[in-house]
């Protein structure tokens, strides 16, 4: 019961979000390797469409539509939003020259770490700073005790709880940014 939340959850999730990155790196060296960069070029389209996706379980959850098991679809918004992720990033490689397609990355990125910190952290954390005080009660320590051997858990907690304030405005600005880069690769673009 000794290991604080900040090792056993935080560091995990950090892992977890480094994974993709090194995935992208990868996933980029490999295609340049072979000679096949330019199919990073088109995996926007599947990364996004994966994205979109893996809104069903935020459909769900609204009671927007009626259907599916909601722990299901829990665990397929996380599989296909990394999927989408991994593909979209591979897509932006570092040939991102102009100001809209970074911002809709940055937008994504900071999407995708808010989601996991609520998906990921904060259950399991809540789960664990319950069993840790239960732990204590148990062997007799007084509540001011308890309260003093769970505090920093509990502010790690307390600080993690904030997510939904940032995790929407931040998806509804990437959906935007999203959009926008689509759109302006639609007019744009050199159809041959």
């Amino acid at each position: 019961m000794n290991r604080s939340i900040l090792r056993k959850e935080v560091l995990p999730f950090v892992l977890m979000f480094g994974s993709l990155i090194v995935a992208t790196a990868i996933t980029d060296a490999l295609l340049h390797a072979y000679g096949l960069y330019w199919i990073g070029r088109y995996l926007g389209i599947p990364g996004t469409i994966l994205i979109l996706l893996s809104f069903f379980y935020s459909m769900r959850k609204r009671k927007l539509i009626h259907s599916g098991n909601p722990k299901t679809l829990l665990q397929l918004h996380e599989v296909l939003t990394w999927v989408g992720a991994l593909m979209i990033l591979v897509h932006a490689g570092v040939h991102v020259y102009a100001i809209l397609p970074w911002l809709a990355l940055l937008a994504m990125l900071v999407t995708l770490a808010s989601g996991m910190t609520g998906q990921y952290l904060l259950g399991r954390s809540r789960r664990q700073l319950s069993e840790k005080r239960e732990f204590h009660t148990r062997h007799g320590d007084s509540a001011a005790e308890v309260d003093r051997e769970v505090f920093w858990d509990a502010v790690t907690v307390d600080v993690m709880k904030q997510w939904r304030t940032v995790h929407f405005p931040i998806t509804l600005a990437f959906g935007v940014l999203g959009l926008a880069h689509i759109l302006s690769i639609l007019l744009f673009w050199q159809w041959q």
